[in-house]
């Protein structure tokens, strides 16, 4: 719910009610919950970092600390050892007072010099978009409200890709943003007309392709675009079939298909 004002009177009072009641019945488990907690986080691996991710000129981790609850993104560039800290999420959160704290996508453009990333500050799980420069960290353009979190950037940096969620809290739109400018200038490139369906987007393993994919539980359809085309016009690939799934990539000039079809 992005706007909790808006409830019912009367459903307000049932959710309070709900919760009262679960507090008064749990009430006797807060120790024992207490030690499941800890138990459950002792066996995390609280001091920990990824394996470094090399592009053309820097190498991309991240890691978690004891002292934090939060990721940290870290760079170094390929010829060097010093380390440049480009994301801190316990830093994020103080800056930014708020409760919660969610954070649905984190990626770098192609030229290392930006970063865009997603947050939810509600748990209402609508996530707000904002793009960064990394040097001098401040933000670039405007905020991209009400999305699902997703974020690719295209290949020349002057955009990224992004889907929208409708009312009903399903992403059926996939919009391309130009990094700078306004949002009211966003290009609608897809719509998935049906609402039981939900769409995503995704770069090919060759880089040379997005495929947009529509899918319900059992059932997908796929489009796809050239990753350099001016205006985008996703071209579908097979019509969806009910109980068929299939996932396409591009490689080395081809097209490949997995699917459960026989």
């Amino acid at each position: 719910l992005k706007d909790s004002s808006k409830l019912l009177p009367e459903v307000r009072k049932y959710l309070e009610d709900e919760n009262d009641y679960f507090n008064h019945q749990m009430s006797d488990t807060k120790e024992i919950q207490k030690v499941l907690f800890n138990e459950i986080k002792g066996r995390i691996k609280l001091d920990d970092e990824s394996l470094p991710f090399k592009d053309v000129r820097y190498s991309y981790w991240t890691k978690t600390t004891t002292k934090g609850n939060y990721s940290i993104k870290l760079r170094k560039k390929i010829d060097s050892e010093e380390i440049e800290e480009i994301w801190n999420g316990d830093l994020e959160k103080e800056k930014l007072k708020t409760e919660y704290f969610g954070l649905g996508d984190l990626e770098v453009s192609y030229n290392d010099k930006l970063l865009a990333y997603s947050l939810d500050l509600k748990g209402s799980e609508y996530y707000t978009i904002h793009i960064r420069d990394i040097k001098s960290r401040e933000q670039v353009g405007e905020k991209i409200q009400n999305t699902s979190g997703g974020i690719i950037f295209s290949l020349d940096d002057k955009y990224i890709f992004y889907s929208k969620l409708d009312d009903n809290h399903r992403p059926r739109e996939i919009y391309r943003h130009e990094i700078g400018s306004s949002t009211s200038k966003d290009i609608l490139i897809f719509k998935e007309e049906s609402e039981a369906f939900t769409v995503g987007i995704g770069l090919s393993s060759d880089e040379k392709y997005f495929f947009i994919t529509s899918s319900d539980h059992n059932t997908s359809e796929q489009y796809y675009f050239k990753a350099d085309e001016i205006i985008p016009k996703p071209k579908i690939i097979d019509k969806r079939k009910r109980g068929i799934i299939y996932s396409v990539n591009s490689w080395n000039g081809n097209f490949y298909k997995h699917t459960n079809e026989d």
